[in-house]
């Protein structure tokens, strides 16, 4: 067979029989097949495809569908006419019948055929068999007609089976989606089975002793930060600010760094100066220390430290040294109402004073962050672990009724006098006599608030509510009215004394001694301050009656004005009296009472007989909303009838307007005082001092009181009218202007004092 292209039309006609042994080069092939069979073809001829797939013989024939290959992509060989296939079908058992006998076509007799070509030299065949020459030119005849005129469709051949056309290949199926998502959800659960099964197991058939392990392996990387809540502040009755909470820096270093440890010197000397602290104790508390078994990595160097302070240090970049936010309480008026505000620590909880007394109110509750930390050098939070914060709640603030401005000018005043007057110690009230509200509360010595540890423990206590004295003569303003009130002595009544009265086996004279005999008034006896008197007037009391109106003027026991750790006093009860009681106690000795129970009790005589417990809180206010909340209403009781308070009160007069009377010192111009002097002896730890506890406590204007001022000051030497007298004047006069109270309508009267 001669080689040609795969894309040469093979020639129509009979072809040589396939591979015999008989054929021979130049023989003709025969041209009439055997009995009911087709002739054999060769190789060569039988090639049914083109490079596109498509069938030689086309002209009205199909070929034939198989059934063995229905792939597009490669198509079947199909067998020429003149071919044997039938009998390689019959052969093979695929029928029985022979193949239906095909319809010749008819010759084109009006088509002229071309002239045959030249033949060209044949290479030399590959195999055995070579294509006849006449079936090539034949072939090469009939190429033109198909050209000129369309192909006449063959019939198709009547077989057994209709044979189909051939149909399109589905195209490649895709996976199934439906598939996957079965097996992921299949995975899914069976991951939260597995979790579940954990779970039961942990919580039921967990151990005792494992759950604790587990317990304390989270335990071990957990760790807590305090939220410090902001402190409230202490105001004034006009909302100005007497204490409140700032932003600071604290000061801390680590002992265990190299770097630190090289030059601990040297770095004390550059902090010590800014700090304010002495550079061996910087260099202390930088050293190396265990604290419960382990190196220490923190110490305080400071605390409430400035702004700009902790900025210098920063910028200086100390090795082991940092600073950190704190919060630092801040007094604006440095001294002022120091001895009433006290002070808080270093942790910012109150330590004296109402920031102590008061010191859950203002505080708060600090709020706390619990988060997981790693372990070594990962001891650092777990970014996505375990964390949970609660808030802190703001502290209240504390208005006070004390007044800013009053208070500056009492503490003044207060100051001159125990200075000029040498004074260990001493205090003054100020109390509004219609509401029983502490206006003032100055003691003196003064002290800043801010540096409380640079100054002596005793001088930064509060004397008007702890410290407490023999009240001396002006407890006798409590024995004057108890007597008029049991109607015991009439307001004009004449009482017969002497220069001395004794009491047991003690002998109680007059500072203004008068002959035996002598018949004075009441307001001359107030005047002159007679113990004489007195005691004549507490006899007709009796020890009961003495007691109970002393309880009733407030005595014995503490006011509850707010101050933490304040003093009751002390009365003498009737059945330890011994025979000298008789004579001390009305004078006022053997009893002990603070300064703010003196004015209290003063308080009832200026409120027309009625008691008012005096206070210091005026209102609490939220941290949170601002809400403000009063405080509660004082405690009131009556001592004495309104017009027995005031036959009192006006007595009391001839204290400051009797000539040679003892309280002169104490007068306001344009105002009426009543009042009494005191002196007495401080009381320290049960011992009475060598001191004078020297007392002035009065009420202005007289004839209608609006304030009650008691001033009391240690001194060596001196009674209450030149040394607190002159104080009280002061205080009065700044209290009554301020306040724009009208000067008295009236003068005081003229005193009847002897008879």
């Amino acid at each position: 067979m001669s080689p040609r292209a795969d894309d040469e039309t093979p020639r129509r006609g009979t072809s040589p029989r396939r591979g015999s042994s008989r054929d021979m080069p130049g023989d003709e092939p025969e041209e009439t097949p055997r009995d009911n069979r087709r002739g054999r073809s060769s190789i060569g001829e039988a090639r049914a495809y083109t490079p596109r797939g498509r069938t030689v013989a086309e002209r009205g024939r199909l070929p034939r569908d198989t059934g063995r290959n229905t792939d597009p992509f490669r198509p079947a060989l199909q067998v020429l006419d003149g071919g044997e296939s039938g009998q390689r079908t019959r052969g093979r058992g695929r029928t029985t019948e022979p193949p239906p006998q095909r319809e010749q076509a008819k010759p084109r007799e009006q088509t002229k055929p071309r002239e045959p070509a030249k033949p060209r030299e044949q290479p030399a065949p590959r195999t055995k068999t070579r294509e006849p020459e006449k079936t090539r030119e034949r072939a090469r005849t009939r190429e033109p007609q198909r050209s000129r005129e369309p192909e006449r469709r063959r019939p198709e051949p009547r077989t057994r089976e209709k044979t189909r056309r051939p149909v399109p290949a589905e195209p490649p199926k895709l996976a199934s989606s439906s598939r996957r998502l079965r097996l992921g959800t299949v995975l899914a659960l069976s991951l939260f089975v597995t979790i579940g099964v954990r779970l039961v197991v942990l919580q039921v058939a967990t151990s005792p002793e494992e759950a604790a392990s587990l317990l304390e392996l989270r335990e071990n990387r957990l760790t807590s930060v305090t939220l410090p809540a902001p402190r409230g502040r202490i105001l004034d009755r006009n909302g100005n600010v007497l204490a409140h909470s700032v932003e600071a820096r604290y000061v801390y270093a680590d002992p265990e760094n190299k770097k630190l440890q090289e030059d601990v010197a040297g770095t004390a000397a550059k902090l010590a100066p800014l700090l304010g602290v002495p550079h061996s104790e910087l260099v202390e508390k930088m050293q190396r220390k265990q604290v419960m078994g382990q190196w220490s990595k923190f110490r305080y160097l400071d605390r409430g430290v400035d702004l700009p302070i902790a900025d210098r240090i920063d910028a200086l970049k100390l090795p082991g040294i940092y600073t950190h936010s704190d919060e630092r309480r801040d007094v604006p008026g440095g001294d002022l109402a120091s001895n009433l505000i006290g002070f808080t620590g270093e942790e910012g909880r109150g330590l004296e004073g109402l920031e102590a007394r008061y010191d859950d109110l203002l505080h708060g509750a600090d709020g706390k962050r619990v988060f997981e930390i790693g372990t070594g050098k990962l001891n650092k939070p777990i970014p996505g672990g375990f964390q949970q914060d609660v808030e802190a709640r703001p502290g209240s603030s504390l208005q006070l009724t004390i007044d800013q401005d009053l208070q500056f000018q009492v503490q003044r005043v207060l100051d001159a006098a125990g200075k000029k007057k040498n004074a260990r110690v001493g205090g003054a009230v100020v109390l509004d006599a219609r509401t029983g509200e502490v206006l003032a509360q100055a003691s003196y010595p003064l002290y800043n608030a801010a540096k409380p540890n640079a100054v002596d423990p005793i001088e930064r206590i509060d004397m008007p509510s702890s410290v407490v004295t023999d009240p001396g003569s002006s407890h006798k303003a409590f024995i004057f009215g108890a007597a008029l009130q049991e109607g015991l002595v009439k307001p004009d009544e004449v009482i017969a004394i002497g220069p001395a009265i004794k009491k047991g086996d003690t002998l109680f004279k007059d500072t203004h001694p008068q002959d035996k005999g002598t018949r004075m008034t009441l307001p001359g006896l107030l005047a002159f301050s007679s113990n004489v008197g007195t005691i004549l007037l507490a006899d007709r009391l009796g020890p009961d009656k003495v007691y109970e109106y002393q309880q009733k003027f407030g005595l014995g026991k503490a006011t509850g004005e707010g101050m933490p750790a304040e003093a009751d006093g002390d009365l003498l009860e009737t059945a330890d009296w011994s025979g000298s009681s008789y004579g001390s106690v009305p004078i006022g000795h053997s009893v002990s009472a603070t300064l703010i129970q003196m004015a209290a009790g003063y308080g009832a005589i200026a409120n027309d007989g009625v008691y008012i417990q005096p206070h210091l809180i005026k209102a609490t206010i939220s941290g949170e909303d601002g809400t403000e909340t009063p405080a509660a209403a004082p405690s009131t009781h009556r001592v004495l009838d309104t017009e027995v308070a005031r036959e009192l009160r006006l007595m009391m007069e001839a204290v400051t307007t009797v000539k040679d009377a003892t309280g002169l010192a104490a007068q306001v111009p344009g105002y009426r005082v009543a009042g009494k002097t005191g002196t007495g002896k401080l009381l320290v730890n049960g011992q009475y001092t060598s001191n004078n506890a020297s007392s002035f406590v009065g009420m202005a204007p007289a004839e209608n009181p609006r304030y009650v001022i008691a001033v009391s000051m240690d001194v060596s030497s001196g009674g209450g009218g030149d040394v607190a007298a002159p104080a009280f004047s002061e205080m009065m006069s700044y209290v009554l202007l301020q306040n724009h109270v009208p000067p008295s309508g009236s003068e005081a009267p003229d005193f009847k004092i002897k008879e």
